[in-house]
Formats: C-alpha cells, structure tokens, sequence
C-alpha cells in the first residue's frame, strides 16, 4: 500500500475485487473508505507501491497493466491510473520467472529490487538505480548476488534487505548498505543468517524484519534494530515467534505485521505496536486471524493488509482537515469533516479559518470559506459566502484577508482577492480588485502582500505581486513586477526583504529562478540568489534563516530535495537537509520545529505521509545570536556519536566541551584552538556514556552558547 497523501491509499496484491467493485490487483482507496475509479488493473500480482508527486509506480510479476504491456514495473497517473510511457521492463535470464517486490523513490531515482537480471534497458542483477523520466538504468550497480525483498532510503545511503550473500562488491549477508552515488557496499555489515522481509528508517536506526535469528552480530529472532553507524545490534529485542514481514515507525513506535503469535513479551497474533525505546509490545492489539503483509501509518490510523479475514476497530477518517497532537502527532477530536479540498488555514484567537473548495464543513454548509471553533470543530455562524475557491488566507486584527478564484465574497462582488470583517463576514470597503487568481497573502504592518497570475491590482499595474494599503486596498510604489508568463506562489516578509516564490524566471528587474529577496522599499531584487532547479511552493521567514519548500532537487547550489534553509543574507543553504522524497507545499516554523505538508512519503530519514514535524535549522539558539555564533549537532539523540557543527562569522579561538547536569565537564573537543570564519564540523563520540542529558558550550571569542545533548541506548 502506498498514500495517496489525501488521507486514502493505493492497494496492490493479488485480489479481483475490492467491497463490491471489480479490481484487478490494483485499487484506490478514499480517506472515508470507498473504492474510487482509479483502476488500472494488472494481470498478475502486484508486490510493491511508491507514490512520487502525481505518479504511483508498481512492481510485481504482472506483464500487463492497464491494457498495456508492461514487464512488472509501470508508471501509473496517481489522477486517472493511465499507464504512462515509462517501461523500464524486468526480465530474468534464471529459471524462475522475473517480479519486481520492492520500490523506493529519492529524487528524480526509482530503486528497484526483486529477482531480475535485466531492467532498464541494462543488465541489472536483482537491484538497480532507474531515471524517473526515462526509466533507463542509471550506471548505479551493485550487482546482488540473490534476491532483493526490501529497500530503505537513510540519507546518502541504499540499504537493501533479502536473500543475497553478495552485493556492492562485497559479501553481505542478506542485509547491507550501499553508497547512493557509486552502487559500493559501505563497511555496515550486520550480517543476516537468512531472509531480510522488511526494512524501516528512523533516524539512527534501522529496523529489519524477517526470518533471521542471528542479526548485527546478536541473537535477534525476526526482528531487530540495528545501529545505522556501525550496524550492530541495540539492545531493543522484541523476539518474534515467527516471520515479521512489514515494519512502520511512527514517533516512539514501531508497528510490526507478519505470522508471529508472540512478540515483544505478549500474546499478539500477527500484528503489534512495539515501544521504540524498550521493545515491550504495547497495550494496542487489533489481533489479525492471518498473516499481516503490509502496514501504513496515516494521521491517527494504522492501516493493515494481509491474508486475514478479521482485525480489530475499522476505519476513523479524517476528511482533509485535522488537528494534530503537537507532541504525539495524533488526531485529537477535532473533526470538521471538509467535502472538498482545504487549500488555506488562518488561526485567530479561538478561531480556525479555513479556505479551498469545499461546500460543506464543520457540520454546515459553507462555501469555500469558513470559521471553525478551535476546540469543537464546529462551524461558528460566521458565513462570508465565496462563489469559488478560496487559496490563501491571512488574519490581522479585526480583518481576514482572502485570495482564490471568486468573484463574490462576503456578499459583495469582490473580484479575487478581499477583506472580511471578522465579527459579521461581510467584506469591508477594502478593494483592490484583481484581474485574476490570488494565490498568496502575507500581512506585515500596514501593508498586504499580494501574489499570484494577475496583472492588475489596486488600481495598478501589477504583474503577479503587489504591495497593497492595508487601508485603502490602493497598490503602492512597491512593484517587482514578475514575468507576465510566471506565477508566485508563495510570500514571506522578513523585515528588510520581501522573500518570494513561485514558477517565475525573472522579478525586481533582474533574472530570478522560482526565488528571491526583494527590497521592501524598492521592490528590487535584492543579491539573494539562491536559484533553485524547480517550482518554490511555500516559504517562511523565522529569524536569519529562509525557509523554502517546493518542487526543487538542488537551490543555492546544494542537492536539496524540496526542502532547505537557506542564509538569509547570503542565500547560502546551511547543513539542514530534511531531504523529501516528494513535492512539499506547506510550511509553517514555530520555535524550533518546522511543520511541512506535501505530497512526500519520507522526509528526514523518516517515513512520513504527507505530513511531518522535524527539528528547525535553529535548534535550541536564541535568533539574537543565530546571525553571530551557532552550533547544533546531528544526530540528537544519538547513541554511538554525533556531529557537533558550529558556524563562525570571523576567525576566532575555539572551546568546545560537554558538561553532564551537574555540571562536571566529560570532555573536551578543542581548547583554545583557532579556526576561521565559516562552518565547522567536530566529531563526538558518546560509547560508554551513561544515557540522558548533556551540555556542551562553545565559546568563540567573547561569546558563548550552550546547547543540549540527549544520549540514548
């Protein structure tokens, strides 16, 4: 099963019906749990599934896929299930037929794994690197010498699980790393004594799941978790008694589905919650009559596919609009229940507004635009009323500001773009009057940023940005002016620049890729330069760093996959690298956490559906001091080492210690040590420490900052 990051999921296997509807081994799933048209219909089994942006691959050992040929691995339309060009063919010089049975997407680079010799238009033994455009193999090769059955993307690294005793160029027993960029096994080796099923990334970890019992150089039945550094065994043990054939992290769990009837110290037929720091099963028991053969972890809902005829508790849908645990990531309650798409939110006080193309929501009707009680999820008796859709919302005092496609908001004709009264919804006088769709907003002050495909706005001639009275509605001075051709999807002030993105090539009077800083005064493009290779959906501005989000693989020079923080003065992107497998179209920072949204199915070493929270670029330092002396470290946690990383504005002499809480120093890294201007990497080992938390404090000249350190086992 894949997402389709709308709450429903794609469905592969070997089935010819899905409720009452005929499906062929390939079927879609809405969030409320019917069966939509999407149905391409394979011939044969399908194994494996992977969503990339508006595209679902599909291995198996099926050579027919939507009435078209297809050697056991297509592209699919994730909109209309038609087969798209792609053919990369798997084929099998041995006696056994050929199957494609595991997928993973990074980039602009589908991995394949299974039992095959050639694929891709190249002779590729059981596991190959294949151009998502093209479907021809790439000159990545690491040549297995047995099956592949599962593939995990940690960060530069390919690690593949199944049943080979050769891969990369080296033995490797049924489990091994390989170097993304050169197909090489790296000197990780935790060494299966039999079939790798499954494999799951989280952080410093890497969960395997199968039929070993011996793993990481430990007795380890079934399932294990092994250290992503030196491939060891932890202490987690949660000893299955048969076969674990899917794993799924989420948070402090990992969720485990195959043929045991006893794991992690409990009675749990086929299916288990285990406790990610213990390997203790949990209280959670949907006890499944078979065996357990895929798993998906969406908002508040496991999924679970199998053999099996009963399970536990059903669905619990959330339609397009959820609130989420902070800490947990759980659905809480809240449940306003959108019939159609959510493109905006905008939060005041006790209020969630809420925009995009539903008609219902909230339990009332409500077109395109709305205001739900932050605590119930009802809709208030606030009803503006939009004649379409509503993409962009911003609150500011007693106004919500709205851009869409309508031309009627508030009851009155309001073409575009519109400011409502946040007590009554009826729009105010307030009227700039686009000649065509908004699709971003940004309030800072007395002014309105504006962007989207108009060209006239406030009374002016505006090429798709514009600065607005938030008075009057009148367009300033300012004026950018994008190419009348692009569109700007995004708007962030940050104090001195305006920063903008969309799916422009040039702004402020100078060439600009998708991204730029523009001079609030001015409305000229500013130095800032950071030049993606891809469409900048959604930014944020959160002290000295720029936030940016989109359709990119590469900004300011850096491989970056759809997300990075950039140097707000120089455009340089800093060491962040949350590395999205997919597009992302939301961002939001609050204090050291970056919320993102989109259309991935991993992101920061993680698989995370559509929706994720990870660790800010600023972890734990003041923004007062982020523009002169910064240190943060990766991984935190960490269980054998971390990197402490430090950025120094001129050359200075360099202390770098760690402290327990009581304040003992445990070590020191440099002692007075000179260094020049830039960012700098210090390797810490913590083998021996004793868990919890720790200190370290730099001191680069006069100044000083202190960081926290947690060490896990």
């Amino acid at each position: 099963m894949a997402p389709d990051c709308s709450g429903g999921w794609y469905l592969g296997g070997r089935f010819s019906a899905v409720g009452s509807s005929l499906r062929s081994n390939l079927a879609h799933v809405s969030a409320a749990g019917s069966i939509t048209g999407w149905n391409p219909g394979a011939d044969s089994t399908v194994w494996a599934l992977a969503l990339s942006g508006t595209t679902v691959y599909a291995g198996g050992s099926f050579t027919s896929v939507g009435g078209q040929a297809r050697g056991r691995i297509p592209a699919l339309d994730a909109t209309t299930g038609l087969v798209t060009a792609w053919d990369p063919g798997a084929s099998n010089a041995g006696p056994y037929p050929p199957f494609v049975g595991a997928l993973a997407v990074s980039g602009g680079t589908v991995y394949a794994g299974g039992r095959f010799t050639g694929i891709g238009g190249q002779a590729r033994n059981y596991i190959a690197a294949l151009d998502a455009t093209t479907g021809a193999a790439t000159p990545w090769d690491p040549n297995a010498g047995g099956r592949v059955s599962a593939i995990a993307i940690a960060g530069t690294t390919v690690v593949a699980g199944g049943q080979f005793s050769s891969i990369g160029g080296q033995v490797r027993y049924n489990i091994a790393a390989l170097d993304a960029t050169t197909g090489t096994a790296t000197a990780w080796d935790p060494s299966a004594n039999f079939e790798v099923f499954a494999l799951a990334v989280s952080g410093s970890t890497i969960y395997a799941g199968g039929w070993f019992w011996t793993i990481g150089g430990q007795t380890r039945n079934r399932v294990a978790a092994l250290d992503a550094a030196t491939g060891a065994a932890t202490g987690w043990n949660p000893n299955a008694s048969a076969f674990v054939r899917t794993l799924a992290v989420s948070g402090p769990t990992v969720y485990a589905g195959g043929d045991f009837t006893v794991i992690g110290g409990q009675t749990r037929n086929r299916i288990a919650a285990l406790d990610s720091t213990t390997g203790a099963a949990t209280p959670w028991d949907p006890n499944a009559n078979n065996s357990v053969l895929a798993l998906g972890v969406g908002d508040s809902t496991v999924f679970a596919g199998g053999t099996f005829s009963s399970i536990g508790s059903g669905w619990q849908a959330r339609n397009r609009i959820a609130a989420l645990d902070a800490t947990t990531g759980a659905a809480t309650a809240w449940n306003p229940n959108a019939n159609n798409g959510v493109y905006a939110l905008a939060a005041s006080g006790s209020t969630v507004y809420a925009g995009g193309a539903f008609t219902g929501i909230g339990g009332q009707a409500r077109n395109y635009l709305a205001a739900l009680d932050a605590t119930t999820g009802a809709a208030t008796a606030w009803n503006p009323g939009s004649n379409s859709s509503v993409f962009a919302l911003a609150a500011s005092g007693t106004k919500l500001y709205a851009g869409g496609l309508f031309t009627i908001i508030g009851a009155r004709g309001r073409n575009y773009i519109a400011a409502l009264d946040s007590a009554t919804g009826i729009a105010t006088a307030w009227d700039p009057h686009a000649d065509s769709r908004v699709d971003a907003l940004a309030v800072d002050g007395a002014t309105v940023y504006a962007g989207g495909l108009f060209s006239n706005v406030g009374g002016q001639p505006r090429d798709r940005i514009a600065a607005l009275s938030a008075t009057t509605g009148a367009a300033t001075a300012w004026n950018p002016g994008a190419n009348p051709s692009d569109d700007v999807f995004a708007i962030a002030p940050g104090g001195t620049a305006v920063v903008a993105g969309g799916s422009f090539t040039g702004v402020g009077g100078q060439p600009r890729s998708d991204l730029a800083a523009l001079d609030a005064t001015t409305g000229a493009a500013t130095a800032w330069d950071p030049s993606p290779n891809g469409i900048v959906r959604a930014l944020a501005v959160a002290g000295s760093l720029v936030y940016a989000a989109g359709d990119f693989t590469s900004i300011a020079g850096a491989p970056r996959n759809h997300i990075a923080a950039l140097d707000a003065a120089t455009g340089a992107a800093t060491p962040w690298n949350p590395n999205a497998d997919g597009s992302v179209r939301a961002l939001q920072v609050s204090g050291t956490t970056v919320y993102a949204g989109g259309t991935f199915g991993t992101i920061a070493n993680l698989p995370q559906s559509c929706i994720a929270a990870m660790s800010s670029a600023t972890v734990d330092v003041p923004r007062s001091q982020a523009a002169r002396l910064a240190a943060w470290n990766a991984p935190n946690p960490a269980r054998a080492g971390t990197v402490v990383r430090f950025a120094l504005p001129a050359a200075r002499p360099v202390t770098l210690a760690v402290f327990d809480l009581q304040g003992r120093r445990v070590t020191t890294l440099l002692d007075h040590e000179p260094r020049p201007a830039g960012v700098h990497r210090v390797t810490l080992r913590t083998e021996g420490w004793s868990p919890g938390l720790y200190l370290y404090r730099l001191q680069a000249g006069a100044e000083v900052v202190t960081r926290k350190l947690l060490v896990v086992r």
